[in-house]
Order: C-alpha cells, then structure tokens, then sequence
C-alpha cells in the first residue's frame, strides 16, 4: 500500500505506526495562490512500512492522522520542518506533532553546513542522488503518476537512514541536550502564530523613523488582515512597495492616495483606498507611547569595529573546533551587539551556544583570551 485514499486504510495504518519509536514525515503542498498553505499530499513511514496519504481523496478524514502526531510517545522525524508544522498547527486547532527531530537543524548542529537540503544531506550521509525531476508538481491534481507517489516517498523513506546517521553522531558527540534546546522553539505553538500588527516586521524597509514605522505597521496590520480574510498572497493585496510609498507619503484624501505607487484614482475612492486612508489616518493619531518601535540600531563604539572582525574570527575557529554552523551560533549582528556589550542579552549567551562560543567571546573582551598563529594555525589561548 503505498497511497491511502480512504479512512479505514488510514486508521488502520496509523495505528501500525503508533506502534514504533519514530516515524518520518513530509508533506506536499501548494500555496502559491493562496495565504493559508493547502494540503495535498501527507507521506509517512517507519523502519517497516511507507505510504502516502491523499488528503484531498473524497470523505478522508484525518483524525488517525492527527491522533499519531499528538501521540507523545513517537518521536516524529522531519527534515526542514518549519513549514509542515506550520500546516499542521493550522490543521490540528493549534496543536503541534510532538516530539520532533528535525535534520536539517540536526545537520548543522553536526557540522554539516547552514540550512543544508536534503538531497544533499542524502548524497553525503547515505551515498543516495535524489531525482528530483519531480519537485514541481502540481500536488493537487489527481491522479498522481507513479513517479510523482515514488518522488514524494523519497522524502520519508531515505529520511530513516539519515535521521539514524545523524541521530548516532549526536549521540556519540554528547550533544543530544543541544537539539532540545532547538526542538523546544519548533514545538512551540507562538513560532506559527501571525499576528497582523506584527506583520511590518517581516518587511525589508531601510527607514527607522518612528512615524513612518508606524504608518507602515498599521498598513501591513490591514493587508495580513486582507489576505487572511481573501486566503490571498499578502503580495497580491497590495505589495510591499506600494505599502512603503504610502508610508512615506501619508496620504489624507482619496486624491493624494492616488499619487501613490500602483494604487489608481478608482482603487483610491473605492474600499481598498478608504481602509488605506483610514490606517493611515489612525497612525497619525496615535499617542507616542502607541508608535511603533524603531528596530535596534548597533552602534559599535569607536574603535571597537575591529573587535567585532576578531570576534568573527573566534567564531569561526570554534565552529571548525565544534563541527557546527556559524549560522547556528550567531549572526554579524550578534557580534556587533558583542563588542559594544560583552552583556548583552543574546541567543549566543544561553545554554550550549554559551558553551561553544558565549564564554570564550567574553573572555576575549576581557582580555583573558588571545589568539596567535602557529605553524600556519589559528591558536586560542586562555590566561
């Protein structure tokens, strides 16, 4: 059985399942013209058996499906999870498939690269090329072809071997405690959760001026609001340049509003143009205690941007020493906000970042750590 169309097969499929210590998981699903991610296509296996589930078969209820992924004693094995637990936590009421390993994350951690594919990780952990001549499928459309199931299987059947490659070096390097510290943020119901006021933050805009920010927060508020309400692509509302030009014009009639990027007279007297008005409007009335608030700009003391570099060299040294992505440890950002506060408060200072990087980062700005090279070597020493 390798495609399950019908709730019988399911039930009794997952009840297999129930019955094992992990399972691998994948979706496939379509979201290119729709907010909410539609799925289509739910694959599943264990050391035993594989198969796909066609969600989209007529009268399939998913309740086994969901049951399995509630079921805290099977550990649930995805790779790059973030947006298949995203699908589930909508489809499951807010609930979360718990406990999870995820590989991509469990790849860095040993040493494997930053956000390493999975074709990838195939190739070099189990010697497997992935054909990939299948990946854009239309998952909605019935019936599938046998290449296309096969394809889809891929990604669950192959996961086993790898999830026991990287489960093994976890273990034999003691870091076990390292990705339950990264598991904890995936299981988490608030990573998956949008709301529409924070959905400004998400955008790439280069201003920091508070008035402008908070035009801009109330106008992406009414878009997320929009696309939720018309399940639309927030960029098929509006996009996030026309936002940023109303944002820095501030429109206050239908007329100005018209003036803007991409929106015509029409759009601007009609529904869209009065609730762009009115965001607008509501921005600008806003007490400043209401504003929005400006992002963090590092300002590195004079002087200390060298700092900053020889962090990045610390870092990298002991990311090589560790065998674990820099991208896992901290960004520049993070080393900026390092050098001009060995105190800050940042991921790098908890828990085993602290361990791997944190600690020896302090004690170089405190000048109880020096680097020097040896025989061509980057060398650390501690005072």
């Amino acid at each position: 059985m390798t495609m399950i169309t019908d709730t019988a097969q399911l039930t009794s499929f997952c009840e297999q399942l129930a019955q094992s210590n992990y399972i691998t998981v994948d979706t496939e699903f379509l979201r290119e013209s729709t907010y909410w991610p539609k799925l289509c296509l739910v694959q599943l296996a264990n050391e035993d058996v594989f198969a796909a589930v066609d969600v989209l078969a007529e009268g399939i209820d998913l309740t086994p499906l969901f049951d399995l992924m509630r079921n805290s004693a099977v550990l649930k094995v995805f790779h790059s999870a973030r947006q298949d637990l995203e699908i589930f936590h909508l489809l499951m009421g807010g609930d979360l498939p718990a406990p999870l390993f995820d590989t991509q994350i469990a790849a860095m951690v040993c040493g494997f690269g930053d956000s390493v594919g999975y074709d990838n990780l195939a190739r070099k952990l189990i010697n497997v090329e992935i054909d990939k001549s299948a990946r854009f499928t239309d998952w909605s459309k019935r019936p599938l072809t046998e290449k296309q199931i096969n394809y889809a299987l891929s990604d669950v059947t192959f996961l086993r071997d790898i999830y026991k490659k990287l489960q093994k070096q976890i273990s034999s390097a003691g870091r076990e405690h390292w990705l339950t510290e990264e598991m904890a943020i995936l299981e988490s119901p608030a990573t998956y959760v949008t709301q529409p006021e924070d959905a400004y933050k998400r955008m790439k805009t280069r201003s920091n001026d508070k008035r402008y920010l908070t035009v801009l927060r109330e106008l992406a508020a009414w878009r997320e609001a929009e696309a939720q309400r018309k399940d639309m692509p927030r960029g098929r509302v509006l996009k996030d340049e026309q936002l940023f030009d109303i944002a820095a014009q501030r429109p206050r009639t239908p007329k100005e509003l018209a003036k803007t990027r991409g929106i015509s007279e029409d759009m601007a007297r009609g529904r869209i143009g009065k609730a762009l008005l009115e965001a607008v409007e509501t921005a600008l009335s806003l007490p400043k205690d209401q504003q929005a608030i400006p992002k963090e700009r590092i300002e590195v003391p004079a002087g200390r941007g060298a700092v900053s570099d020889l962090l990045k060299v610390l870092l990298k040294q002991r990311c090589d020493d560790f065998n674990v992505a820099q991208k896992l440890i901290c960004n520049s950002q993070d080393l900026d906000r390092i050098a001009a506060d060995q105190d800050s408060d940042i991921a790098a200072m908890h828990g085993w970042r602290y361990e791997v990087f944190g600690e020896v980062a302090q004690k170089l700005k405190k000048g109880e750590l020096s680097l020097h090279l040896e025989n061509g070597q980057l060398v650390i020493n501690t005072r």
